[in-house]
């Protein structure tokens, strides 16, 4: 029985807490915001947003494919068109969504109450959030990037892409590319070292090792995509020669690094999937997820062998042949740890106890269909077969059942499966499976005949063919699909706003699920945690739902959390985080200056670095929460 006066001071620290924590209100709060769950919130609502800019262009480029000869778009038209998609969805939606997410649900799941550099998040948001507006008005000014997603050289070159189109696609390269950067390496030190007493590494939850996995592949991959980026607008802009052949140099070079980034980012996007899979799968199954050591391993090689396999998208550039046996062995290979969790989730689902939702009938068909782009991912893992089969609409089916069915997927099921937890309100189960029926149909309908345009012979990025080709009725076909999938997408947002608009209170946990971000309120307060949580087994509310230890001693009337070791996470010292600041703002905006200004003009890389380094002598000036 709690003593006399226990829920007065229960109220009264709350009350404390909230006050130190708590932002301002109105804009300038909203700017100055550097709580990582509303920033957490701000990067999937904006990345969301990309995804919607991206299905309208893959619609109007379904339409203009629709039927041979279409002139609904015109081949320039056409270029930007399917450049904006791909640029879109791989470094404006699946990054930055997948790091959402992270930022959101991490420090809630390792028991703190804020990341470890708050300011690097709201800097890394503001710079993701500039960098996308300065492609897309590029593309509404008509200098939309139109060379691919990939840009490769000599077509993207100064010499075959004149003007600025290729210049704002590879500035928005280095925006998206910083903000990824940061934001990984926020959530490294957040979860090694500001996890809940008790809370060692082997008893993490399984998203957040893939969300460390994914930050660490990150750090290793991005820098290469930056590097080959500022190569090429040098090229374009100022008159070096990194990618001329008539200089000496090599333009496959610029696929090494574009795809020693590329192939790894594949797994950067899909390995916070795998997190959230087995999320879904323990709560829904009721019961922890068999094998946790061979997840954990596997999760590592699947980032490790994801390094090594990069030159299988360059078969035909005329590789030596002991080069393609080891790319070809490496594909073939890392199959294999994502096979060890399938099973292991199957093992799962098997022995517990099914609890059906729309939550887990998205991550059943992830099995599905991830199983099918990875067999024609072990098919064009072989030379001969990738040779037919390269640059064609095989490709682009492959491409998009591992990275729609294996990312995209288990992230609608995320969504119904936290959506109470970022609003406090339950997602309608009804609506979900008629959204997950119409969603799986159309997915389908749409690029399951394209491995049969590939094989047929249809190359990728043609603006149209001719009716003797004979892929009128499979692209017709696939055309439909398309707007059956567009139809998915609209019951999904009827369903949230449906959500957001009734009254049906879902609970803190409603799920009854094992891990600690169901221990906060729904949503959950500015500090998160009333008193930090300590734990000791890897399902800490189902093991300890009526007996979690906390932690005392940390003050109230400011925003302070606790630094444990990095293995064992035992208590070190405690920690004071900065509060709202306009700082990451002012800097985001002076970096943006030279990065936009510089495409213009060079000299605007010396004018943006010297606004930086004052908006950076603000950010790191002295204040009196240093202890």
């Amino acid at each position: 029985m709690s003593p006399p006066g226990a829920a007065l001071d229960s109220q009264a620290d709350a009350a404390a807490l909230r006050a130190a924590w708590s932002n301002r209100r109105g804009f300038y709060g909203w700017i100055t915001e550097v709580d990582h769950k509303s920033i957490g919130k701000r990067y999937i609502v904006t990345a969301f947003v990309f995804l919607l800019l991206a299905g309208i262009e893959a619609l109007l480029m379904r339409l203009q494919l629709s039927r041979p000869e279409n002139g609904f778009l015109d081949p320039d038209l056409y270029n930007q068109v399917f450049t904006m998609h791909g640029t879109t969805m791989m470094f404006l939606f699946a990054t930055p969504v997948m790091e959402g997410f992270g930022l959101y649900f991490v420090p809630l799941m390792v028991g703190t109450r804020n990341v470890a550099f708050p300011r690097l998040a709201a800097f890394s948001y503001w710079m993701y959030l500039f960098g996308g507006i300065f492609l897309y008005a590029g593309f509404v000014t008509n200098t939309g990037a139109d060379a691919g997603w990939f840009a490769y050289v000599p077509l993207s070159g100064p010499e075959f892409s004149p003007g600025k189109r290729v210049d704002f696609w590879a500035q928005m390269i280095t925006f998206t590319e910083i903000s990824a950067l940061s934001t990984a390496v926020d959530l490294i030190v957040t979860i090694l070292r500001m996890r809940a007493p008790g809370m060692s590494l082997s008893r993490m939850p399984l998203y957040v090792w893939a969300m460390l996995v994914q930050s660490f592949m990150i750090v290793f991959a991005m820098p290469a995509v930056m590097l080959a980026s500022s190569m090429l607008l040098a090229d374009r802009t100022v008159g070096t020669h990194f990618f001329n052949p008539g200089e000496t140099a090599d333009p496959l070079l610029w696929q090494h690094l574009f795809w020693f980034f590329g192939h790894p980012e594949v797994y950067i996007i899909f390995i916070p999937a795998l997190g959230m899979i087995s999320s879904i799968i323990e709560t829904f199954a009721r019961r922890p997820v068999f094998g946790y050591p061979a997840m954990t391993l596997s999760l590592i090689a699947t980032a490790f062998m994801g390094f090594g396999l990069w030159a299988h998208h360059m078969f035909t550039t005329g590789l030596p042949p002991a080069t393609e046996a080891f790319f070809t062995a490496a594909s073939i290979m890392i199959a294999i740890p994502s096979g060890v969790q399938v099973f292991c989730w199957l093992a799962t689902l098997w022995s517990g106890d099914i609890c059906w939702s729309t939550a887990l009938r998205f991550v059943l068909a992830f099995f599905a269909l991830f199983v099918a782009g990875g067999l024609t991912g072990v098919m064009i893992a072989s030379v001969p077969f990738d040779t037919q089969a390269h640059d064609t609409f095989f490709i682009v089916a492959h491409f998009h059942y591992v990275l729609i069915g294996g990312a995209v997927f288990p992230l609608l099921g995320a969504v119904y499966y936290w959506f109470p937890k970022f609003t406090g309100r339950l997602l309608s189960e009804r609506l979900g499976r008629l959204n997950f029926w119409v969603t799986f149909v159309g997915f389908n309908l749409t690029f399951f005949p394209m491995h049969y345009l590939g094989l047929k012979g249809m190359p990728r990025r043609v603006y149209t063919y001719t009716p003797e080709m004979g892929w009128g009725a499979l692209n017709l076909l696939a055309t439909c699909g398309a707007a059956i999938l567009a139809m998915g997408g609209l019951l999904f947002l009827g369903n949230v706003f449906w959500s957001m608009t009734s009254r049906r209170t879902a609970g803190n946990n409603p799920w009854a699920a094992a891990t600690l971000e169901w221990a906060a309120d729904s949503p959950p307060e500015p500090y998160s945690f009333q008193e930090l949580p300590a734990v000791s087994s890897r399902e800490p509310m189902w093991s300890e739902a009526h007996d979690l230890a906390h932690v005392t001693g940390l003050a109230e009337d400011r925003r302070q959390t606790l630094v444990t070791s990095t293995v064992s996470a035992r208590p070190q010292h405690r920690y004071s985080l900065p509060g709202p600041t306009l700082w990451p703002l002012l800097a985001a905006l002076a970096v943006s200056s030279a990065f936009v200004g510089s495409v213009f003009r060079p000299i605007w890389v010396i004018y943006g670095a010297i606004l930086t380094f004052f908006a950076l002598l603000g950010w790191f000036w002295p204040k009196d929460y240093w202890e």
